[in-house]
């Protein structure tokens, strides 16, 4: 029974975090970086790897 309750809540967390995740492109469409829990938590936003993705 315990081994079912850990994979259930392996799962759970599993799709939790897939459920938090997505892709941001600037208006010029040439730049896209990916996040995982919230957009402006991404490495690549904080370090401005596309540049200003209002323009």
């Amino acid at each position: 029974m315990k081994k079912a309750a850990k994979v259930f809540a392996l799962l759970a967390v599993i799709s939790t975090l897939t459920a938090c995740s997505g892709t941001i492109q600037n208006k010029e469409k040439d730049c896209s970086y990916d996040y995982l829990l919230h957009p402006a938590v991404s490495i690549s936003k904080i370090i401005g790897g596309c540049g200003d993705t209002a323009k």
